[in-house]
Parts: C-alpha cells; sequence; structure tokens
C-alpha cells in the first residue's frame, strides 16, 4: 500500500496508462511546464515528452474537437477542462459529436477519449469555478460519466476510463483533491471493481444514503453522527452515472426502506431526481418513506463566502434522515 492525495492518485493513475499505451495523449490548459492547476498531470510532460503531454490554447471547444480527431487516428485522449465551469463552451463537441458519432457510425467509429473535468464546490474559488454540471451529461446518451470520491477509486477509475472504447466524462471532487488514503498501486487489474458499478462503503440496516463524488465523505460523517442516535445508515458510492449500477442501488433500499440522495448539484432537475424516480418504481412496496433529496438550491453558484450555506453539509444529511423516521 501506499498512501497518496487523490490528486497524486490520478496522476499515478495516467502516468502507467502512457506507460503501458504509447497512445494514450494528455492535453489542456496548463497540463504541461505548469502540471495542471491543481498539479494533477504534474511531472508528466517532463517524462513523457510535448507531443504526448500538450498544452493547448484557452479554447475548450478546440481540445475537445482536437481530440475526436486524435481518436478517430488511433489516439487515447484524455482531456482535462481546467475548471467545471469551462466546460460549457465544449458542450456542442461533446453532446453533438462526441456522443453522436460512434451510434452515427453504426459502431464502426471508436471514440476513447476521456474528459477530465474537476467538480463542485468548497474551494473558495470565483463564479464559474464550482459548478456541478454532471446532469447536462447524464442526460446525454453515448456518454459514460464517472466520478470517483477517494485516491483508490481514482487510481483505478482512471485507468479503466482510458481503456474504455466510449467516451467518457470523468468527475473529480476537486475539494478532496488533497486528500490522502491507501492505495494498492500493485493490485492486478483483474481485482479491481468495474468502473461502472457502484459500492457499499459503510453497511447499514436502517437507511440508505446515496452519494458520489465530493459528497460521499460527507455522507460517511453523518453515517457517523447518526450511528450515536441507534441510527444504522448504509452509504453507497455509486461511482458511475451513466451507467447507473441500478441493481445494487435497488437491493440496498428493498433492504433499507428508507433512502436520500445527496449531492452538490441543484435539487430541481439534478440527478438525484433520476435515481429517485427509478427506486420509486424498483421498490415501491418496500419503501417506509419517499426517497428524499439533499442538495444545492435552484440559484447560481455564490460567492465564495456564502458556498457553506450553498454546499450539503452534516446537518442538512442529518436532517433529510430525521425526516426519513418521521414517516
Amino acid at each position: 500500500m501506499t498512501t497518496l492525495t487523490l490528486a497524486k492518485a490520478l496522476n499515478e493513475g495516467m502516468r502507467k496508462a502512457m506507460e503501458d499505451d504509447p497512445k494514450v495523449l494528455v492535453m489542456g490548459e496548463d497540463v504541461g511546464k505548469l502540471g495542471g492547476v491543481f498539479r494533477v498531470t504534474d511531472g508528466l510532460q517532463k517524462d513523457f515528452g510535448e507531443q504526448r503531454v500538450i498544452d493547448t490554447p484557452l479554447a475548450e471547444s478546440g481540445i475537445i474537437g482536437t481530440a475526436i480527431g486524435l481518436a478517430l487516428r488511433g489516439y487515447r485522449p484524455v482531456c482535462e477542462i481546467q475548471f467545471d465551469g469551462f466546460v460549457f463552451p465544449a458542450a456542442d463537441q461533446i453532446i453533438t459529436q462526441l456522443a453522436k458519432m460512434p451510434l452515427r457510425s453504426l459502431g464502426k467509429l471508436k471514440l476513447p477519449v476521456v474528459v477530465r473535468i474537476p467538480c463542485g464546490g468548497g474551494i473558495g474559488a470565483v463564479e464559474h469555478h464550482s459548478e456541478s454540471p454532471e446532469a447536462y451529461f447524464t442526460h446525454t446518451a453515448g456518454l459514460r460519466i464517472v466520478a470517483c470520491s477517494n485516491p483508490a477509486d481514482g487510481y483505478t477509475m482512471i485507468q479503466q476510463a482510458i481503456r474504455c472504447e466510449d467516451p467518457v466524462i470523468f468527475f473529480e471532487p476537486k475539494r478532496r483533491y488533497w486528500e490522502k488514503a491507501d492505495v494498492d498501486t500493485s493490485a492486478p487489474a483483474d481485482d479491481w471493481t468495474p468502473f461502472d458499478r457502484a459500492r457499499v462503503v459503510r453497511p447499514g440496516a436502517d437507511a440508505t444514503l446515496l452519494a458520489y463524488g465530493p459528497m460521499v465523505r460527507t455522507c460517511l460523517e453523518a453515517a457517523a453522527a447518526a450511528e450515536e442516535d441507534g441510527r444504522s445508515l448504509e452509504v453507497v458510492d455509486l461511482r458511475s452515472l451513466n451507467p447507473l449500477d441500478i441493481d445494487l442501488v435497488a437491493e440496498s433500499v428493498a433492504r433499507t426502506g428508507r433512502c436520500a440522495v445527496v449531492h452538490e448539484a441543484p435539487v430541481f432537475s439534478g440527478f438525484g431526481a433520476e435515481i429517485a424516480a427509478r427506486l420509486t418504481e424498483r421498490c415501491f412496496y418496500n419503501l417506509e418513506a419517499p426517497v428524499l433529496r439533499v442538495g444545492g438550491p435552484s440559484t447560481p453558484y455564490p460567492p465564495s463566502r456564502l458556498e457553506d450555506h450553498y454546499l450539503p453539509d452534516l446537518d442538512r444529511v442529518l436532517d433529510a434522515v430525521d425526516r426519513l423516521f418521521a414517516f
């Protein structure tokens, strides 16, 4: 086991993928000489050269468009979107071309492109730097959407995403970049959890908390606090949003009878709404209470001094748990 931060685990995962396959390229704004604003790509250009770790112009649409062309020529581009709010200029290329071209060609064309997006708030950033745009992309057929929450998953999931023949949107919780955990960098790939599968990270019996990315840790803290009140909460890290591992999720909720979905994005039309609808269809006769959603309000992300009031925290998760048990 090696103790790594999430940022370093992602770096090591990309490094391993580049060592294994010379067709893997890393590209984005400041990913080379600077090593990325969060230093996730630190040292890669030094070790692999400017032909494989490419500092691009400040043009997100151009980054994704170029990656599509490279993928058509047999390369496996890994694109970094510097901040989540900067992905929207690239939305046309992602939604209209990247997601559609494999089906348009009846599967003859493969686009193994990974789009890395540091997501969410909690770092005191300015406007456009703390968005949670996952629902825009989960609604887009043809894309795989995954979200890591810890260093061990960061190390394995980024490699699985790079090896995938489908386009992958890879969300990284930026406020968790500096959290450390043990990572087994020697475990064979056959032992890794498939990156399109959810995982129970804390077993429980009385209610299920579903989360992904930055909110997994918050839910684990809430489960620990609820245990003091005699409530056993199961925490499930979704890991993959599309495809959604609905079988594992439904099994957990059918067993506990209560569920809350937690994410940073606004509750209205957020990804939690899809999960709540699916669980109502699958687990209606097992539910002791409606599936509740915990998230941000339907407002633009606020200035940094107010983000603690915007982001779901332990108290808001526990309030939802209280409401689950009030039914």
